[in-house]
């Protein structure tokens, strides 16, 4: 089983910064991609940034630029940098991490809790 664990949510004014963390943990054999998504009050949950194991990155249109996700291997954890957030950009964010538990079975996505970001003067 994989864990998921976001943090580092919060409010903040508009122009600011917030870093994002999401932590992988349990039993797991290999990480295929973490990606972040995020969903405000009624809307559908959109990806925001995405990063492969490989190292190749992927953003939302209205985040480049402005977002950019990392990764620490060795932890196990992904990180999403927020700067010149917006109004817009408050939702709730979510962690999706691609894992596979055993070498050879196919990838599952395991979610997190999500955590909560509010831009807001």
């Amino acid at each position: 089983q994989v864990h998921v664990v976001e943090s580092g949510g919060g409010s903040v004014q508009p122009g600011g910064s917030l870093r994002l963390s999401c932590a992988a943990s349990g039993s797991f054999a290999s990480i295929s991609a973490m990606i972040w998504h995020r969903q405000a009050p009624g809307n559908q949950r959109e990806m925001v940034a995405a990063m492969a194991s490989g190292g190749g990155t992927n953003y939302a249109d209205s985040v480049k630029g402005r977002f950019s996700i990392s990764r620490d291997y060795a932890k196990n954890t992904a990180y999403l940098q927020m700067n010149s957030l917006k109004p817009e950009d408050t939702a709730v964010y979510y962690c999706n991490v691609v894992a596979r538990t055993v070498l050879g079975r196919p990838s599952r996505d395991y979610w997190g809790q999500g955590t909560q970001v509010t831009v807001s003067s």
